[in-house]
């Protein structure tokens, strides 16, 4: 794996980056040498953030983790993508299955594997999308209680989703053909 290292409020010292690609080695058994793992440290306050972000054929695999030491964080996250990537592997496995990004022996494992965990849709609800504005929406979204609201952007006319970040601000998905 290639590793893309880069920080905001914190500098990267050589142990640093050691310590990342040392720990994130763990999950080159899964991928072929060409996948690029991109990694973002940040410091805010008390708070060290980790987000790996890992792009293959068009899905995205990515963990983001807070704790109060960076080392800590480093170790949760790589946690957290390896649960990610057993949890998912059946999906995965299927979705690539010609031109895989994983290596030979991950598929095997997971063609071996009985996944028995399924997506269940529990609830479809349908609502009619009206023009408005992004903060419109926002407010909308604070007044329903709700971590998310999607509506249809005045401005651009197509439709879009506020979401509420876990740091309290807001974020926006906007479509892209």
């Amino acid at each position: 794996m290639r590793y893309i290292i880069s920080g905001t409020n914190i500098e990267i010292t050589n142990a640093l980056q050691e310590k990342i690609m040392d720990k994130l080695s763990k999950l080159e058994k899964f991928f072929v040498a060409e996948t690029e793992a991109q990694v973002t440290l940040s410091v805010e306050k008390l708070r060290h953030i980790i987000e790996v972000t890992i792009p293959f054929q068009g899905t995205i695999l990515r963990a983001e983790v807070d704790e109060k030491d960076m080392y800590a964080a480093i170790d949760e996250v790589v946690d957290v993508l390896e649960r990610q990537l057993l949890k998912f592997k059946g999906r995965l496995r299927d979705r690539h299955r010609n031109n895989s990004p994983f290596k030979e022996e991950f598929i095997k494992d997971i063609d071996q594997a009985n996944d028995e965990e399924s997506i269940v849709i529990e609830k479809t609800k349908r609502f009619a999308i009206k023009p408005m504005s992004v903060e419109e929406a926002a407010m909308q979204m604070d007044l329903l209680g709700h971590s998310f609201f999607v509506f249809r952007n005045a401005e651009t006319e197509e439709v879009n989703v506020v979401y509420k970040r876990k740091n309290g601000t807001y974020g926006l998905i906007e479509p892209e053909f």
